[in-house]
Formats: structure tokens, C-alpha cells, sequence
């Protein structure tokens, strides 16, 4: 099959100057609105609890939210997913417990009411309240003094007497996705849904998490900007470099825009994308290098024109049948799926047109500077014994 029948002779590096002037902007721009708004970070990266739930009647997501701020629960995200007809909805909310500092001192409080008690410890990180009493108290009697304050209760555990007397209990404190689906349950006698899957993760993990994404996105293109320059030459690759983060900010600019979820699917989007912009650029580099041996003589600026005419059809059928993958993706996928296939799609593009505007333009540059500064030193060289 053949898209282009006859050899092209477009002029593309002709327009060098204007498209790296736009994608300049346009990147600066997306790095200002990053350092302004921020990602939407899932729990991946942010922390919390996502709880999936599906509704047996149709329900819109405005009513969800509705019902969960109805039943006392403030600064929740709930996302619609799949088709209309599945009524299926991502709740999402901050917090992997419901022990904060406010209703630990709510049941710190509670504790101290039923007797006299030695010592109180809210653990806010793992959920659970660690006290000590001087005299000997039922689970059912704690259970009920901390649920009193708001508080829902997973275990309390009898850790046995102490040797240096009182008796040692610890409060389990119940995951948010309880609370979650007692505020749904708020004005209803039966649930009309039911959760199909909880998702816990800790602020430390999630920054973990965060940190190693992007680690792992910066050692990728190190190795690939150390490849490129030993196969090829020292001179294309910063171009293969500068053409990496050109995509990279491009796709991050997809998610900051549509305000998808930034979560590890988003690192492995752009990771993808990483590897699909430089084999792209790999291969124009490769046939630049042929031309260079085939056409000495005429200027860089038109052996890349060359170049990038040669493989334009190839260029057209490899990112055409990889959007084309993506297509059932983006019309049959829900949540992350679906936000991954549209950052591809953009990475696709993005990673198309940088190949040709940002790491060629930048090739011609460091030659032209190479060029003059080898011009300067032969001219010094001929100057310095007429001075002598």
C-alpha cells in the first residue's frame, strides 16, 4: 500500500523558526498553568480512598455527589464511568481513615470519659488510638464511646494487663470507604448500590510513588539520549533530548488541561511516549546520515529536507495505524484507560511533529555553531604568524 506515490519535496525545515517559536510558547505556557494549577493527582500519587460504585436505577453524578455531601462528607470528586446506562461512579475522597486530628480528639475526649485513664495515643498514620486505663473496660463499652463522637470503629483489641499496672486497648479506626457508603446510605432504608472495589493509599506512599515515576521517566531519557549520541553522533543528540521533553510537557499539558487523573497509568503514558518520539526520530536521524553520505557537499539544512521527504510516507503509516489502535480505546474505554489512549493520541502527534520541528532544527543549529567555531579557529590560525 502506498499513501505517497511520487517522492515529495516539501520544504519543512523552512518553516523552522515559526513552529519552534509556537511549540516555545505553547510549552511555556503549560509549564506556567503546571506551576499554577497543578495535576489532578489520583490517589496513586495524592493519597486517599476511590471507591467504585454501581447503582441499580440511573442516577446522575450530580446526585451523587448530592447524596455523599448530604450525609455529612465535604470535598469528594466523583467521576462517572463506562456508558450512561451502567450508572457506575468513582467516589473518591482524601484520607485513608477516619481518625484525623479533629476526631481523634473527639474520641480522645470519649476515652476519658469512661474512667479513669492513664494514658491516650491517636497513631493519626495508621488509623488507631492506643490507650491505657486503670481499670478494666469491654470492647462494646470503647466501641460505642468512640462511634459516639463520629468516629467509626473497625476492631478494639484487649492488648492484655500492663506490668507496671492498667489494662492496654487499641482502636481500630474504620476506612473512609465506610463513611462512604454511610453517607450514600444517608435517607435510605436498603442500599440501591453496591461497591465494587476500594482503593486505599497513604500520603507517604503516594509521594513515594510520585517521585519514583518521575525518576524513572528522567533515566529513560538519559539512557536514550546516551544511545543516540554514540550511534549516531554527539551533535543529534541533544536534538533527540530537547524532542523528548518537548512531547513530555505536551502530553502533560493534555492532563492538566482536560484535568484527567495524573496517576501511574499517566507515567506509563508518558514513558510510551518517550520511547514511541525517539523511534521516530531515530529513524529520520538514520536516514540524515545516509543522505549526509550521499549528497556531500550540499548544506545539512537540505540533506534533512531530504531526509525527512524519504520517510514522510513511512512516518504517515507508522503514527496513522498506531492512532488507529487507539481508536476502540478511546470509544470503548472508561476512566484511566480511556484518559491513557487520549494522552497517547496526543503523544502521537506531538511526537510526529517534533521529530521533524524540534530535534532536526536543533541538529542544524549545533552544526552551524560547530561550523562557525571551526571557521573562527581557522582564521585565527592564519592570522597568528602575519602578526608575528
Amino acid at each position: 500500500m502506498q499513501i505517497l506515490k511520487h517522492k515529495t519535496n516539501i520544504d519543512f525545515i523552512g518553516k523552522r523558526k515559526l513552529a519552534i517559536f509556537i511549540s516555545t510558547a505553547v510549552n511555556l505556557l503549560i509549564l506556567v498553568g503546571i506551576a499554577v494549577f497543578g495535576f489532578n493527582f489520583g490517589v496513586d500519587f495524592a493519597g486517599g480512598t476511590v471507591v467504585e460504585v454501581k447503582f441499580h436505577q440511573p442516577i446522575s453524578a450530580a446526585d451523587v455527589r448530592k447524596r455523599v455531601e448530604s450525609g455529612g462528607l465535604h470535598d469528594v470528586s466523583v467521576q462517572s464511568i463506562g456508558s450512561s446506562d451502567e450508572n457506575s461512579f468513582l467516589v473518591r475522597l482524601g484520607g485513608v481513615t477516619q481518625l484525623t486530628e479533629q476526631t481523634a480528639a473527639h474520641a480522645k475526649e470519649a476515652i476519658q470519659a469512661l474512667g479513669p485513664i492513664k494514658t491516650v495515643f491517636p497513631d493519626l498514620a495508621n488509623g488507631i488510638i492506643n490507650f491505657r486505663s486503670e481499670q478494666p473496660l469491654s470492647t462494646e463499652q470503647i466501641r460505642k464511646a468512640v462511634e459516639g463522637t463520629g468516629t467509626g470503629v473497625e476492631e478494639v483489641r484487649e492488648l492484655g494487663q500492663a506490668q507496671s499496672g492498667g489494662f492496654d486497648y487499641q482502636v481500630v479506626a474504620s476506612g473512609m470507604a465506610d463513611r462512604i457508603r454511610s453517607a450514600l446510605m444517608s435517607g435510605h432504608d436498603q442500599p440501591d448500590f453496591e461497591m465494587r472495589r476500594t482503593e486505599y493509599v497513604g500520603p507517604q506512599v503516594g509521594k513515594q510513588l510520585r517521585n519514583r515515576g518521575i525518576m524513572a521517566l528522567l533515566y529513560s531519557m538519559v539512557a536514550i539520549l546516551i544511545y543516540v549520541a554514540f550511534r549516531f553522533d554527539f551533535k543529534f543528540g541533544p536534538g533527540a533530548l530537547v524532542s523528548m521533553l518537548h512531547d513530555v510537557v505536551m502530553v502533560a499539558g493534555f492532563y492538566l488541561v482536560t484535568r484527567a487523573e495524573f496517576s501511574l497509568t499517566a507515567i506509563a503514558a508518558l514513558l510510551t511516549i518517550v520511547g514511541y518520539s525517539v523511534n521516530d526520530t531515530i529513524v529520520i536521524y538514520d536516514r540524515i546520515r545516509e543522505d549526509m553520505a550521499k549528497y556531500k557537499g550540499k548544506p545539512l539544512a537540505e540533506v534533512i529536507n531530504i531526509a525527512v521527504n524519504d520517510t514522510l510516507a513511512r512516518t504517515i503509516l507508522t503514527s496513522g495505524v498506531t492512532a488507529l489502535s487507539l481508536v476502540g480505546l478511546i470509544i470503548f474505554g472508561v476512566g484511566e484507560i480511556r484518559d491513557f489512549a487520549l494522552a497517547m493520541l496526543v503523544g502521537i502527534v506531538v511526537g510526529t511533529y517534533s521529530s521533524v520541528y524540534i530535534a532536526s532544527p536543533l541538529t542544524i543549529w549545533l552544526d552551524e555553531r560547530a561550523a562557525a567555531r571551526e571557521a573562527r579557529h581557522k582564521k585565527g590560525g592564519v592570522q597568528q604568524p602575519s602578526e608575528a
